[in-house]
């Protein structure tokens, strides 16, 4: 899910990814909205608010709304930038690091809220910032993973490649349709985990309070098992055969596992 570039992945790999990270932007955003009254996996709502302030002169607010605004870029930012960072030590690697800090981030939102938080109003806004950064983060990196066909925290992108892939896919002969299916099988797992996970979300917040976010973490670490699980059972493959040395066909589902 994580160990492969654009030119290498499956749609297999696609469709993990994005359920996956689609899932977590869902229960994300309704958790925020039921917590803090806010959008907590996208900006565009926020940056409609951010004019609205400027016109009122709410200095404060213009300040809190710029500020989720660059803490979704420096995400995005730092996904970008750790990725880079880590190329030469692997795909996995690389893409990995951007996973951990984003669980951190969630880590931290998940104990402060269950066990300190007061309903303060700087509480709420530096929460609110704090999980902007990570979706920030999340959208940085399965975008730079999938080359930018993956994108989970918001959906106004999607539907606008949704609309101008069914109107491709209608204008495509049969025989040359696939690329465009499989991009629009992105696009309805993206849509329907998303909106699976809102509902999720809401549900459980309304029956767990702050420790949803708990949960969090637990599907990001199941990303981060999927390829690293791939790599254990490779290197167990190969220790046990290495006794008889012989030629062994490796199967294709580990291809490139020991350079992660």
């Amino acid at each position: 899910m994580l160990r492969k570039l654009k030119q290498e992945r499956s749609l297999k790999d696609n469709l993990l990814l994005a359920s996956s990270t689609a899932f977590v932007a869902g229960v994300t955003n309704v958790a925020g909205v039921i917590a803090f009254l806010s959008f907590t996996s996208n900006i565009t709502g926020h940056v409609a608010m951010l004019a609205r302030k400027i016109v009122n002169k709410e200095h404060h607010d213009v300040m809190v709304y710029t500020l989720w605004l660059l803490l979704f870029l420096i995400g995005a930012f730092t996904a970008n930038f750790l990725t880079k960072s880590y190329s030469k030590k692997g795909n996995y690697r690389a893409h990995a690091v951007p996973v951990y800090v984003e669980i951190v981030v969630m880590l931290i939102v998940a104990i402060y809220g269950h066990n300190y938080y007061t309903e303060t109003q700087t509480e709420r806004e530096m929460i609110i910032s704090a999980m902007l950064f990570s979706m920030g983060l999340q959208n940085g990196l399965v975008s730079t993973i999938s080359g930018g066909l993956v994108k989970t925290t918001h959906l106004t992108g999607l539907f606008t490649d949704l609309g101008g892939e069914l109107s491709e896919y209608l204008h495509t002969g049969k025989g040359e349709r696939s690329p465009i299916k499989q991009r629009l099988a992105v696009r309805f797992t993206i849509l329907s985990f998303y909106l699976t996970g809102g509902i999720i979300g809401g549900l459980m917040f309304e029956a767990y309070d702050f420790r949803i976010f708990y949960f969090i973490p637990i599907i990001l670490f199941s990303i981060l098992y999927y390829d690293i699980s791939e790599v254990i059972l490779y290197r167990i493959v190969k220790v046990l055969n290495y006794p008889f040395k012989r030629k062994k066909q490796i199967n294709p589902r580990f291809h490139g596992s020991e350079n992660l």
